[in-house]
């Protein structure tokens, strides 16, 4: 799986001056000191993590956040892992800011002291290096958005592709091991690139510790989004629609009229369908940039 951590380049500082930085870039183990309300902890810098730093029940404590009325409910399927809330000051080296933060019974992920996302960091641009660069890259930058709706900026920061002639957030989720669909995505996906099931429910972590059943979905054409070129993902059957709408069988014998998406538009929204790409197809990656200021990120690979 690939890992990230930080380092940070300073520029445009002159001889003698300070100044804050214009990029972070984050490599190798992705963990980087951190203060919240004073107190020294840890956090994993993830590019697919959601806007709203989430720190550990125990960190919290320390850092002697106190809940407020306003919380958080991030749903995984069916379950919904709650958290509370609090502004507090937080200096990831940069100098200290005030943040919300979100900590609970579940950790987003069992490490550090919790994690922060790219729109979280001051930095206006952030750069994941994932590896070494290699001889035949390719960047394809895409458009920047959010979660969408008024609260959209907590669920972090997302890429925009095109699927069916609608938009379809995509996500960067290097810290788990295979690309990821919703039922609602695999739907469009699956019509839009002839996609095929096979294989039985297989449970899988997604985040929060929490694991949700995911099957195999074959493409006969493969979805290009750049320099990759995906051909198989997992679709989690059951979250953000139904996927039995979406034919069985190898992709090489697929016939597009077999490939019928039974959801209708009014039963779910589209807005609501992620793709998250996974280590499976971020191997062949050596960088991902949120440029913030240009609403792009820029994605390198093989």
């Amino acid at each position: 799986m690939i890992k990230a951590a930080l380092a940070i380049a300073a520029m445009g500082v002159l001889a003698g001056e300070t100044a804050p930085l214009a990029e972070r870039i984050v490599a190798g183990d992705a963990i980087i000191p951190v203060t919240l309300n004073g107190q020294p902890g840890h956090l994993r810098v993830d590019p697919g993590a959601p806007g709203v730093p989430l720190v550990s029940a125990d960190y919290a404590g320390r850092a002697g956040l106190k809940g407020g009325m306003f919380s958080l409910g991030y749903g995984v399927g069916p379950i919904r892992a709650m958290q509370s809330t609090a502004v507090a000051k937080l200096d990831v080296g940069q100098g200290v800011f005030k943040r919300r933060i979100g900590w609970g019974k579940l950790d987003y992920a069992p490490i550090a002291d919790g994690t922060i996302g790219p729109a979280d960091l001051p930095e206006p641009v952030v750069r994941f290096v994932l590896r070494a660069a290699a001889a035949g890259e390719r960047t394809v930058a895409l458009p920047m958005i959010d979660g969408g709706g008024m609260f959209g900026g907590f669920f972090g920061l997302y890429a925009q592709i095109m699927v069916g002639g609608q938009p379809m957030r995509v996500r960067f989720d290097p810290y788990h091991p295979r690309t990821l669909a919703t039922a609602g995505a695999a739907l469009r996906l699956a019509a839009a690139q002839e996609g095929r099931l096979s294989g039985e429910s297989v449970p899988t972590e997604i985040v929060f510790g929490i694991q949700r059943p995911v099957r195999t979905m074959n493409f006969a054409r493969p979805l290009e989004l750049g320099p990759l070129s995906i051909a198989t993902l997992g679709v989690r059957t059951n979250d953000g629609g139904n996927a039995t709408g979406i034919a069985e069988g190898p992709p090489e014998k697929a016939d597009p009229d077999e490939v019928v998406v039974v959801a209708r538009g009014k039963e779910r929204d589209p807005n609501h369908d992620r793709l998250s790409l996974g280590a499976d197809q971020l191997e062949r990656c050596s960088q991902i940039v949120f440029d913030k200021p240009a609403k792009q990120i820029r994605l390198t690979c093989r």
